[in-house]
Formats: structure tokens, C-alpha cells, sequence
């Protein structure tokens, strides 16, 4: 069952993302020459209507008139990556090492190209003229760090021979990367639960759970495609019940605290907003708190440390979206009703990327546990000792390969 559907979500992520490729690489045409067809407009006029894209549009010409070429340069970069993802994923899958090499370099170099260019844009724009408001110039600066800090890392695990970890890293980052597509579908899609709103409202109830969205799926592409039921070096927990218990109180404090902060916000804004965020947040909570049990349950230690880590990180993402909101309003000086929704949208998405962190930590921790058993005691050869430590790293770097290969 679980290999049938994750067949079905490789081909569905691959489907969207060569669909969506023409889509990003020629979004900004008619603000660079006027009349210049774009995919995305006119499928969005169809799926909308053309009043709801044309409102968008009219707003936008200032902006991103402003950084038309660093913007330009970050779209059509940003339609490669989504054909260069598929190929990655594929030639890791497949073996084909060489191709994998070559074209996860030519995608990390992308990455770093493309995130220049939005980095740009940010940069020349003010908060309060991006599309809808400061707090998506928050999200978009947020997802941006998250990008390249997750490929840098990735590429570091490489260089490290840490393949497992190498392979959360790129997926992470894909993960981020997913947020264009998936956010013009909620364009499409979300009108028609939510009828009259205009893009730029529709835009906020979108972003207040994209993050927690994309990273889920990062998350359950690591563990379907980890099949190791203990890594080496690897005992115990980091995240004792106390720890995880604390945090599941913490957790629910929260939320609490968001839910009457959003429902007391202007209008009927708040409680679509809280909804656009609590839905999503409960979907994931059950089905990660699911895997986590169902993994203790069969004995598999290494799958049930990495739900747990996973599962503490988005407990604490209300907390973490509790001191972003005081911060964005103290340091940043935004309103309080922009800081608020700023702070619930990227709350997840940051949390997501310590608990990567943690993961990672985790296994580098073992790597150093089974060298530690390894080196010579008093009296014994250090030259034999070190070669054989060393041909132990060499094959515990294999097998991770190997495993997350399979």
C-alpha cells in the first residue's frame, strides 16, 4: 500500500512541476513587454475569472517593475529547478551516479542563482509593497533562507559522506521550492471555498499553512524512502517522554493563544485565516503522531526517533510563532495584526528545519559513538586501529547509501 501511493505522489509531484515549469518561466512576460501571453494568467482567468488575475496584475507593474530582471532571472531559474527536482530524485533512485552528480550540481548552483535574484527583489522592495502585505515579504524572505540554507547543507552531507542525510537535505529544499507550484493551484482552488475574496486575500489563507504543507511531504519522502529500521551508532532517544510531553503542553498553549489572537483580528479575516491554519496542522499532527506509534510498535528504533524529533518540532511551531509574532512587532516595528499573521505562517516551515537539523545531528552523533568504540586503547597498533576505523566509516557510509537507495 504504502509503495502504491508513493508511486502516485512521485508521479503526481513530477506531473505538477513539468506543468508548472512553462508556467514560472513565463509569469512575468507581460510586465516586461505588455500583451506578452502568460501561461499562468490566462490559465488562472479561466479558473477564476480574468477580473480576479487583472486586479493582480495592475498592482504588480510598480513593484516588480522595480527588479524586473532579478525577478525574470529568479522565474525562469525557478522553471528549471522544477524539471531538475524529477531528475534527481530519478537518477538517485535509479543509480545513475554520475548523472545524479552532475545534475544535482547544476541544480544546487541553480538554486544559489535563482535564490540571488529573489534575494534581489526582496532587498529593493519594502515589506508593505509586496503582494498582499509585509508579512508575505516575511514568508518569501523566510522560504528563501530555508532554500539555500537546506541545499548548502545538502551539499555538505555529500561532500561528508552522509547520504541519508544528504537525501533529507535536497528534499527539504525541494520542499521549499514546492511552495510556487502549490500556491498557484491554492489560487485556483481556494476561491471556490472562498468566493468574492480577491487573490491578495486568498494569497493570506494559503500562506498560513504552505509551509507546514511542503515540509510534510519532505518529511514523508525521507522516511518512505529510508527503510532502515536502526542506523549504527544510533541508541536511545533525544526526545525522552517528559521532553516530548512538555512539549505537546507548550504546544497547546500555543495554539491557544493563536486561536483567540486570530479570531480576534479585523473582520471575518481571522477565523478564515485560522482555519487556512488549523486544518492543515491537525491533518499532520495526526498522521505523524500515527507513524510515531505505529513505528514503536514494530520495533523500529530509528524510524520512531525520527517521527519523535519531527513531531516535538511542530508541537513547539506555535511557540516558535508566538516569540516571531513579539519579535516582528518589537524589532521589525510591523503592526501587530501583520506580525501575527507573518509569525503563524512561517512557524512550521522554521521548525521543520530544526528538527532536520536535529535528525542530522542525530546520526552524525552515531557516526562519532561507533568512532569513539574504534580507537585504539592503550598498548594497541594506531595504525591498524586507524584503518580499521576508517574502513568502518567507509562502510557505514555505504550502507546508509545503500539503504536509502533501495
Amino acid at each position: 500500500m504504502d509503495v502504491r501511493w508513493g508511486r502516485v505522489a512521485v508521479v503526481a509531484v513530477t506531473v505538477s512541476c513539468v506543468a508548472y515549469a512553462p508556467v514560472a518561466m513565463t509569469q512575468l512576460w507581460p510586465y516586461a513587454s505588455p500583451g506578452a501571453p502568460a501561461f499562468g494568467e490566462w490559465i488562472m482567468g479561466r479558473m477564476v475569472s480574468p477580473e480576479y488575475v487583472a486586479e493582480v496584475v495592475k498592482d504588480r507593474i510598480g513593484p516588480y517593475g522595480r527588479s524586473l530582471v532579478p525577478l525574470i532571472v529568479h522565474s525562469v531559474l525557478g522553471g528549471l529547478l522544477m524539471l531538475l527536482g524529477p531528475v534527481q530524485y530519478l537518477s538517485a533512485v535509479r543509480r545513475r551516479r554520475r548523472l545524479h552528480r552532475v545534475a544535482g550540481t547544476v541544480f544546487a548552483v541553480t538554486v544559489y542563482a535563482s535564490m540571488a535574484g529573489a534575494a534581489l527583489y526582496l532587498a529593493r522592495t519594502a515589506p508593505e509593497d509586496a503582494f498582499s502585505g509585509a508579512a508575505f515579504w516575511v514568508v518569501l524572505a523566510t522560504i528563501l533562507v530555508g532554500t539555500v540554507g537546506s541545499v548548502t547543507l545538502g551539499v555538505l552531507a555529500a561532500l561528508a559522506r552522509f547520504p541519508d542525510l544528504h537525501q533529507r537535505w535536497m528534499l527539504l529544499c525541494y520542499g521549499y521550492l514546492m511552495t510556487a507550484p502549490l500556491l498557484r493551484l491554492e489560487w485556483g482552488g481556494l476561491p471556490w471555498l472562498f468566493p468574492g475574496l480577491s487573490m491578495a486575500e486568498i494569497n493570506r489563507i494559503a500562506v498560513m499553512h504552505l509551509g507546514s504543507v511542503v515540509v510534510f511531504g519532505a518529511l514523508l519522502a525521507s522516511r518512505a524512502l529510508d527503510r532502515r529500521t536502526t542506523v549504527p551508532g544510533v541508541e536511545g532517544t533525544w526526545c525522552p517522554t517528559p521532553v516530548l510531553v512538555a512539549a505537546h503542553v507548550a504546544g497547546a498553549a500555543g495554539l491557544a493563544w493563536i486561536t483567540f489572537a486570530l479570531l480576534d483580528g479585523p473582520g471575518p479575516e481571522g477565523p478564515r485565516l485560522l482555519l487556512g491554519y488549523l486544518v492543515p496542522y491537525a491533518v499532520t499532527y495526526a498522521v505523524m503522531a500515527a507513524r510515531h506509534v505505529r513505528a514503536g510498535r514494530r520495533g523500529a528504533a530509528w524510524p520512531r526517533e525520527e517521527w519523535r524529533l519531527h513531531l516535538a518540532a511542530l508541537c513547539l511551531a506555535p511557540v516558535f510563532s508566538a516569540g516571531a509574532t513579539l519579535v516582528l512587532e518589537r524589532l521589525v516595528h510591523l503592526d501587530a495584526w501583520t506580525s501575527l499573521v507573518a509569525g503563524v505562517a512561517i512557524g512550521c516551515g522554521v521548525m521543520a528545519f530544526a528538527a532536520t537539523w536535529m535528525v542530522s545531528l542525530r546520526v552524525m552523533h552515531g557516526r562519532e559513538v561507533l568512532a569513539r568504540r574504534k580507537r585504539p586503547r592503550a598498548g594497541e597498533d594506531a595504525g591498524t586501529a586507524g584503518t580499521a576505523e576508517a574502513a568502518e566509516a567507509a562502510g557505514t557510509a555505504e550502507a546508509a547509501e545503500g539503504a536509502v537507495k533501495a
